[in-house]
């Protein structure tokens, strides 16, 4: 069709000024790279670092707008365990937070010398490896951003995958994804880097949700395990489960299930607890009051009442300091942020399901910040106290204060050829073609609550043991059964037993395996071959000139 010169040039400015265009992005919903990378945690932020830094070309397809997931969404007092087995990229982050504390600047709200350095199993600070693992979350968040603009790597935020029919593969790979939006991708190779295991389920990669039973993989701290008490997240005192104590026809108080908990060692399809890393402040000028939410309702924390009256008062004893009297308030107790029992739907559970269940988390979690502060129910001595604290003004300024990220602890777990669990964590099987290395203990948080033979309110599923030296992860745990797919790697949701993750689902452990999957992912592409296939020698090589621990040298 013959175009004149007028008609030329007003095609020419629709095209240009077309709405929601921006100038990195082409006319057409198709893209390319090498390496594509679905997910916006830190380990998909660092696995694009990584595959950039070996020359490949990487989009990130983020469902986030908000990038590094928990790392920058309230978990800064960092679960280091050995912070020995730390390195590579993951190094490289806590390094950038080291050099970002030591501007006078960075400390706003309270001097440097009257933080303190507490750190977990670390001190927060490490001059002398210039380290520092304790960190407000917009440092995180800036750190992560810096990252991404510093190797200009392509960021497609608030893309979120057709899980249904996005999914395109021929011959065992993954030749592109589609998200919801109309945009197509095609890579070479395809990462897996969310908390859920989207990516992975979608292209029928086998997986599992929930515990197994012992037996499966002979194990012991795996499945059910009533009346395993390792933390001090149990009721220690008999309290009463029902609406009028002592009245079982009253009905059962809010979040206490009336089904048998099932038999210890089984397994069954449950999730242990999800909640939010809140980060609170002291500071007056930095303080938000505690909001009142949506359906609100204090009856739903009148088992908290119980728990006070019966003598409990630890209510403090996780708010870790972080940098500018600022917390990382994570759960404690027998009652708290943790919403025990909601979320055993969020796994599998569509994008409309799932923000149902995080809207029904944060109701439930600002109410019981507003309950302990308001409700006169509440011991006074306590109540005075939490009333010198409120949400930090100056973190997620654009979610009212409130984290954007719900703390994942574990959704999916691919199952491969090689599927990790406990023994291998304690020492117990040697670990084959290590790509990095966990020390964590096993962490899981509670699953259930539920009723007790002798009719008292009790916990399930909180279990800590100790990993006795720091451990490998092998590089057969992220990838896929060869006659499943040939170019996934799945560096967070990847192939270990239920306790095992307990140990593995730490924010350096996650950044260490994204960093290996594009290092592992570059290889395949230069090699022509399958992700099974991709030479361990030559893999091991690289990781250790990037400076990535894959033996314990204690």
């Amino acid at each position: 069709m013959k175009v004149s010169g007028l008609n030329y040039t007003i095609l020419l400015l629709l095209l240009i000024f077309l709405p929601g265009r921006t100038e990195a992005e082409p006319l057409v919903n198709k893209y390319e790279a090498d390496i594509i990378i679905y997910g916006g945690t830190s380990a998909a932020v660092i696995a694009a670092v990584q595959a950039s830094k070996m020359g490949k070309k990487v989009i990130m397809v983020s469902p986030d707008i908000h990038l590094g997931g928990l790392s920058a969404g309230g978990l800064g007092f960092t679960d280091t365990g050995d912070k020995g087995v730390i390195g590579g990229l993951a190094r490289e982050f806590y390094h950038r937070v080291f050099l970002h504390y030591e501007q006078d600047t960075s400390w706003k709200w309270q001097k440097k010398v009257d933080y303190g350095n507490k750190g977990q199993g670390t001190p927060a600070i490490d001059g002398k490896d210039r380290t520092m693992w304790i960190f407000e979350p917009h440092v995180a968040e800036k750190i992560m951003n810096d990252f991404i603009h510093e190797y200009n790597i392509i960021v497609y935020h608030n893309e979120w995958l057709d899980r249904a029919k996005g999914v395109k593969m021929k011959s065992g790979k993954i030749t592109s994804i589609r998200t919801l939006s109309g945009k197509l991708f095609t890579g070479k190779v395809f990462i897996d880097a969310t908390y859920e295991g989207d990516l992975m389920a979608a292209a029928k990669v086998s997986y599992h949700v929930g515990r197994e039973p012992t037996a499966l993989y002979d194990e012991i701290w795996n499945g059910i395990q009533t009346d395993v008490f390792q933390h001090r997240h149990h009721f220690a005192t008999k309290i009463d489960p029902y609406v009028i104590p002592g009245n079982k026809s009253s009905g059962l108080l809010k979040g206490i299930s009336s089904a048998y908990p099932g038999k210890k060692g089984d397994g069954d399809d449950k999730v242990q607890a999800y909640c939010f890393r809140m980060c609170l402040s002291d500071n007056p000028d930095n303080r938000v009051v505690f909001p009142k939410p949506d359906n609100y309702n204090p009856e739903n924390y009148e088992l908290l009442v119980r728990i006070f009256n019966s003598g409990w008062r630890e209510l403090f004893d996780k708010f870790d300091p972080i940098p500018n009297r600022k917390t990382d308030t994570n759960n404690h107790g027998p009652f708290s942020t943790d919403y025990i029992g909601m979320n055993y739907e969020y796994p599998e559970a569509s994008y409309e399901k799932r923000k149902e269940i995080i809207k029904q988390h944060e109701d439930y979690q600002k109410g019981l910040m507003y309950f302990i502060a308001n409700d006169p129910r509440i011991p006074n001595e306590l109540q005075k106290k939490i009333n010198n604290w409120g949400l930090a003004r100056d973190e997620f300024k654009d979610n009212g204060n409130w984290p954007h990220q719900i703390y994942v602890r574990e959704a999916r777990r691919m199952v491969s050829d090689y599927v990790m669990s406990e023994n291998e964590v304690l020492g117990k099987r040697e670990v084959r073609r290590p790509i990095g290395m966990g020390s964590y203990a096993l962490d899981s948080h509670n699953t259930q609550r539920y009723v007790t033979e002798d009719g008292f309110v009790q916990n399930e599923g909180d279990i800590g043991v100790k990993a006795p030296i720091p451990y490998g992860i092998s590089y057969d745990a992220i990838i896929p059964k060869r006659k499943e797919c040939t170019n996934l790697l799945v560096p967070v949701c990847l192939s270990i037993s239920h306790i095992a993750y307990g140990s593995v689902r730490m924010e350096p452990v996650f950044m260490i395996l994204g960093e290996s999957a594009a290092t592992a992912a570059s290889l395949a592409i230069d090699h022509h071959i399958d992700v099974q296939n991709v030479p361990y020698a030559e893999l091991e090589k690289l990781l250790l000139r990037q400076k990535q621990q894959l033996v314990n040298h204690k």
